[in-house]
């Protein structure tokens, strides 16, 4: 099974300011002149983590990460205003042209995988290829199955401590009554409410319980970040129109692209990997037995790096 690459520090880091109050993080890690990679980290509001650099080979690999807004050390910090798909996918434009890269490999997983889409198909030509993880189509039933009925019935112990934070007259509409806590004036119902929803979230995403993960989210910065501006898109639909991702799949037909999804998934169950896979055929689809969500589970992590260099590899013989 394959494991993560050696750890890496970045060897450029920038920060590019984009519509305000919006300043993005952007770093760059591995080879200046290898294939372009970039890391579309999950969320939305969810940030860079060091770790993600690891997926790749760094002497064959341009590796950057771009912390989206609101999120890591992007600033500010948990900003709602201005901050939908349509602006991230354009970030990712501005980005590509800051750093002079024609095409480049999207490596997205969960929110990652739906944006990854999302910028694909609106910018075909600009992808070189798609590994992705832990579909997320952002379905109005895929948002309730995590944070209204679904997921509460196979952690029941777990929604109890989500479901605490919210007055019992409230719980019809639970992402409503979250958006509530985490858009009030009060800074302290902010962060309780911030912490009990992405503590949820974190220890959902694992096969077997992972305290490290469920500390990661649980941390303030990431906390705050994560569920304040998930929460928003939420409210928003995402900020898609209905099915958008599937109806607009014909325009990955020319991408290589691996959709890898945990079997045991319950963040973002596998029927939306499945209907991904329907959509585009074209793509290599890897369900894996031993795994949830997360993509720090070992299983994962070994079929996302066969993944890339799949993709890679197709994308030579094309070129070639």
């Amino acid at each position: 099974m394959l494991t993560l690459y050696p750890e890496i520090k970045p060897n450029a880091q920038h920060r590019i300011a984009v519509d305000p109050p919006h300043e993005l993080y952007i770093e760059e890690s591995g080879n200046p002149d290898g294939i372009p990679v970039l890391v579309v980290h999950g969320g939305p509001g969810g940030g860079c983590e060091d770790y993600h650099r690891r997926f790749f080979d760094a002497e064959r690999f341009r590796i950057i990460l771009m912390d989206q807004r609101g999120a890591g050390r992007s600033t500010p910090l948990a900003e709602l205003e201005g901050n939908s798909t349509d602006k991230l996918v354009e970030d990712m434009e501005a980005v590509r042209s800051f750093l002079g890269i024609d095409k480049w490999l999207l490596f997205g997983g969960s929110w990652g995988s739906t944006l990854s889409l999302v910028y694909a198909q609106a910018h075909p030509n600009r992808v070189s290829g798609l590994v992705l993880r832990g579909i997320f189509l952002c379905r109005p039933r895929d948002i309730q199955w995590f944070y209204q009925e679904g997921a509460s019935r196979v952690f029941p112990d777990y929604w109890s401590d989500f479901e605490a934070q919210i007055p019992e007259a409230e719980r019809d509409n639970m992402v409503a009554a979250y958006y509530r806590k985490l858009t009030s004036t009060n800074e302290l119902e902010q962060i309780q409410a911030a912490k009990a929803w992405s503590v949820w979230e974190g220890r959902c995403a694992t096969l077997h319980p992972n305290p490290r993960v469920v500390e990661h989210f649980g941390h303030p910065h990431v906390a705050i970040a994560l569920a304040r501006i998930e929460c928003h898109y939420f409210m928003n639909s995402a900020f898609l129109e209905p099915d958008q991702i599937i109806r607009d799949a014909h325009r990955l037909a020319d991408i290589p692209g691996v959709i890898v999804h945990g079997r045991y998934d319950m963040v973002c169950p596998l029927d939306n990997a499945l209907a991904l896979s329907k959509a585009w055929p074209e793509a290599e689809f890897q369900i894996i037995r031993d795994a949830g969500h997360s993509a720090s589970e070992p299983a994962i992590i070994d079929a996302l790096i066969r993944g890339v260099e799949s993709v890679v590899a197709k994308t030579e013989k094309s070129a070639g």
